[in-house]
Parts: C-alpha cells; sequence; structure tokens
C-alpha cells in the first residue's frame, strides 16, 4: 500500500442471483469465483484493505467463510438496501477512498484499479471517478471509486429504490451535487462480456481461465484481449447476452 489515505475495495456479493443463482462461489478453474476476485484484490499496491458486503440472509453464509478463509474482513447488511450495506461497511473500515467492486468479476485487473486510484489521489478534484459510466472497457473490469464523504452523501439523500438497489446512480446522476471524472483506454472495447451472470458467460470464462493457465492469477485486461482477438471464435459464446439495463426510477429489482 503506497498512499497515506485509508483506500478500501468494497466487493459486493450474494447467492441469490436472478440468472445464475450462486454464481459468486461458482467453480472456475479450481477456485471458486468470489476467491478469484480477492486474490487478483490482494495484488494491488494501493488498496489498504478489502472488506465484502454480503447480506444477513442465511445462504450468504458460505461468502462468508470464503472470505474469512482468505483473511478479508465481512459486513453483513441489507439484501435490498444495497447502498446502506456499502455505507455500513465503508463505516466498519474507516475508509477514506472506496473502490467499488463486484464479485462475479474474476478478471479485475489489480493493475488498472492502481492506476485509476493514482489518477484519482493525484489531481485531487473529484468525487466519483469510475470506468462505467462512459464505458469503453470490457465488462468485467469495473472500478468505481469515490470519496467516503460522497459516499456517506449518497446514503443519506439517495430515495428512489434503483439509487438505493445499485449504489452509484445517486453520485454519477447528479453532477450539480459530485464532482465526476471518467476514466477509458484509447479505443473501444466495451463489446466484450467477462462478467459472469449467465451459464454463456461463465462458459466463456472457463475457457479464458483454461488457456492462461498459471497466468490466470496475474493476467491484465490486455492480455486477456490479445487471446481472445486469437480466438473470436470464443467471444461469440455469450456475444447474445445483454446486461440488465438500469431500472427506471420507481421501479426495483434486486442486485447483487
Amino acid at each position: 500500500m503506497i498512499s497515506e489515505r485509508k483506500i478500501v475495495a468494497i466487493v459486493q456479493a450474494r447467492m441469490g442471483s436472478t440468472r445464475l443463482p450462486g454464481k459468486v462461489l461458482r467453480p472456475l478453474a479450481g477456485r471458486p469465483i468470489l476467491e478469484w476476485v480477492l486474490s487478483r484484490l490482494a495484488r494491488s499496491r494501493w488498496l489498504f484493505a478489502v472488506v465484502v458486503a454480503t447480506t444477513r440472509k442465511r445462504e450468504d453464509a458460505p461468502i462468508v467463510e470464503t472470505a474469512w478463509r482468505m483473511g478479508v474482513d465481512v459486513f453483513r447488511g441489507s439484501e435490498d438496501d444495497v447502498l446502506a450495506r456499502f455505507d455500513g461497511a465503508a463505516r466498519k473500515s474507516g475508509a477514506e477512498t472506496i473502490v467499488r467492486i463486484t464479485a462475479d468479476c474474476p478478471l479485475i485487473d489489480s493493475v488498472l484499479i492502481d492506476r485509476m486510484l493514482a489518477r484519482f489521489l493525484k489531481a485531487d478534484r473529484w468525487d466519483y471517478y469510475s470506468n462505467v459510466v462512459r464505458r469503453a472497457f470490457p465488462r468485467g473490469v469495473d472500478a468505481e471509486i469515490m470519496t467516503a464523504a460522497a459516499l456517506r452523501r449518497a446514503a443519506r439523500e439517495a430515495r428512489l429504490p434503483h439509487e438505493r438497489e445499485h449504489v452509484t446512480p445517486y453520485l454519477y446522476q447528479h453532477p450539480e451535487l459530485f464532482r465526476i471524472g471518467s476514466y477509458g483506454p484509447r479505443g473501444d472495447f466495451s463489446g466484450h462480456r467477462w462478467v459472469v451472470d449467465t451459464l454463456e458467460d461463465a462458459l466463456l470464462l472457463e475457457k479464458i481461465f483454461g488457456a492462461l493457465g498459471e497466468r490466470a492469477a496475474t493476467a491484465g485486461w490486455r492480455e486477456v484481449l490479445a487471446l481472445l482477438t486469437a480466438h473470436p471464435e470464443w467471444v461469440a459464446i455469450n456475444a447474445h447476452v445483454r446486461q440488465k439495463p438500469l431500472p427506471l426510477p420507481g421501479r426495483s429489482r434486486k442486485k447483487s
């Protein structure tokens, strides 16, 4: 950890996915997906700590056990009010800067996160900074960075169901309240989908991890991109899968 600020990655996880139940503990190359996420985050040079934010439901106890086995702290909170769950995890950890990660991204790139954190901290002019609002990275290396003050304000003021369920909409949908920054690569790679939300997603990730072998724990997003460029037929496995759209204000849908 090379920053004096207390930077904490909060990983949201629950077993109750609607499209692929239990996905966060689904085996992938011999390890649960959540283990891949946590082990990759552990390689970050900037993170002070990682916390798994799950629910109080009994079915999520295996998530707690997996995190503890890897030496990662856990916060348990509301299933539906994920924003409150995140705020609780941030407060418990004493975080000054929070990195939001979801547990269905086994190819999360710690080097990419560190570069984003370096930019975020050096500029010192943003409340919220991400690579998802203006998407150009592959889906599955998503990272959202925010100050603890911004997260607390969102948790205090957000009222709409989609703002509570999806954690960050109140931040990026209110540029009049928060200073918002965006990070992107040269080029548009948003057509790639490396998140695990359906069986087809899982099949693609099994291909990728099988080909990476020992490099699976350390390969960056560009190495994965090069692999898929060499095997374009793999991309077709989940090319038809569409991400669930963000719910409109007033509509409610649960999210891990």
